[in-house]
């Protein structure tokens, strides 16, 4: 598992989007025991923290100590720093196992593997995402040309499986039919930047040009915002299963 993320932790509690409590409602509405649930790869408890309303105990695991410094409090949270691959849980634990944009930088294979061993028989899998969000005319075509040109050579490969809407990573479990949901936000241009700030790709940019790419497009990218319409949309992921 690839630690992209501990050099902008504040950020990231900061700017990365929410999911809608009606995502939550529905992969909770899967559940029967709501006695104990795991966030993996949980980063800024943005899960982790809505999951504590349903639950008796939450557990979210990481494996950067500065996202976990950062992470939603609650108190019936606790945080460990560990990999997704390999826990110190218990088997057949868990009520529900979550993972917030984050499954495409695992091991496959041994996560897989772990779940398989730490979910309770009647248990629920859940895997959440968030692909390219649009925003409207022209400040979508100038992102997309962001994203595509000037940030796409710094992706990770493993970004082909947020591209593909997560339907290409395997999930060897028995699936289970899913709503479809979007987010929808209005931001100012500080929230904009801000989460472009947490990408990835835009931290492998500045590590190996000493530049930030965002100030390439930030002066025309501001015109054009504080002149427009400031909503970006959100595609949701999400895949429901249980052990086979």
């Amino acid at each position: 598992m690839k630690d992209n993320f501990s050099a902008q932790a504040v950020q990231y509690s900061q700017f990365r989007p929410y999911y809608p409590s009606e995502m939550i409602d529905h992969i909770v509405s899967f559940v029967t025991n709501k006695e104990t649930a795991l966030d993996v790869a949980t980063g800024s408890g943005q899960v982790a923290i809505q999951l504590s309303k349903y639950f008796t105990e939450v557990y979210g695991t990481d494996i950067s100590d500065k996202q976990l410094e950062h992470a939603a409090k609650a108190d019936n949270i606790v945080y460990k720093k560990e990999s997704a691959e390999q826990t110190s849980f218990g088997e057949s634990q868990f009520d529900l196992i979550t993972v917030a944009q984050a499954i495409h930088w695992f091991d496959f294979d041994a996560f897989f593997k772990e779940v398989y061993r730490i979910l309770k028989p009647d248990g629920i899998f859940a895997v959440l995402g968030y692909g390219l969000f649009s925003a409207n005319g022209d400040a979508d075509k100038l992102l997309k040309h962001f994203y595509y040109d000037i940030t796409g050579p710094y992706w990770d490969a493993e970004r082909r499986y947020l591209d593909e809407n997560y339907t290409t990573i395997p999930f060897p479990f028995e699936e289970l039919e899913t709503q479809e949901f979007v987010n929808e936000f209005t931001w100012t241009f500080e929230q904009l930047t801000g989460y472009l700030e947490t990408w990835s790709a835009v931290q492998h940019y500045i590590k190996k040009n000493g530049t930030n790419p965002i100030d390439l497009i930030k002066e025309e990218l501001k015109e054009i915002w504080e002149e427009g319409d400031k909503k970006v949309t959100f595609p949701l992921l999400l895949r429901i299963g249980k052990l086979r």
